[in-house]
């Protein structure tokens, strides 16, 4: 049983490599979320003709810049839902780890009952507190990856009918990744490599 606990154990380690890349594509993806949100205040303005002055004198001015802002813009949400990729990509894989790490303890060549699966070896912590947090992180960071789905969503719909406090309700919804209990997923990690930092 000891031998289980360390084969999942060294799965946190890939969970935690998941989770930093997880924090580099989010700030990859506000980034993009603001520039699409700066250009589509732009477009506001860019369709108004009074906002042009001398300018609209220049035949075909106005056309080009709201073309050009619009292609920026495509090429914004092809990125952003590049990201959204990988964001689904390590939602799969924290499945993938918690599934193969059930799979480890259940399909042993004997069956472990409730009290071996609740049982403490040492400071290790046990399969069972194992398995419902690698669960835990699973659940958070899907619910997550879904709720970002949906932000890039609205926002490709609002390019057309742009409101000021939506896209800053959409942003501010990004930034603070509401599912992720950053928190209790520090403690996991904090409970399942104790016996390192003591």
């Amino acid at each position: 049983m000891e031998s289980i606990v360390k084969k999942i154990r060294s799965k946190f380690i890939k969970v935690r490599e998941e989770i930093n890349r997880w924090d580099e594509l989010q700030s990859c993806l506000i980034s993009q979320f603001r520039n699409a949100s700066h250009i589509v205040d732009r477009l506001q303005l860019l369709q108004n003709s009074n906002n042009y002055g001398v300018l609209n004198c220049v035949s075909g001015m106005r056309g080009a810049l709201l073309d050009k802002q619009i292609e920026s813009l495509s090429n914004i949400l092809v990125s952003m839902r590049k990201t959204l990729e990988e964001f689904r990509c390590i939602a799969l894989s924290l499945d993938k780890i918690h599934r193969d790490s059930k799979q480890l303890v259940n399909g042993g060549s004997s069956q472990l009952n409730k009290k071996q699966l609740q049982q403490q070896i040492g400071m290790k912590p046990s399969l069972s507190y194992c398995l419902d947090s690698l669960m835990f992180i699973h659940e958070i960071y899907n619910s997550e990856y879904l709720l970002k789905s949906s932000v890039i969503s609205a926002l490709s719909e609002m390019a057309l009918k742009p409101s000021v406090s939506d896209l800053g309700a959409l942003q501010q919804l990004l930034v603070d990744q509401p599912n992720i209990q950053t928190e209790e997923v520090q403690l996991v990690f904090d409970v399942i490599f104790a016996e390192e930092l003591s």
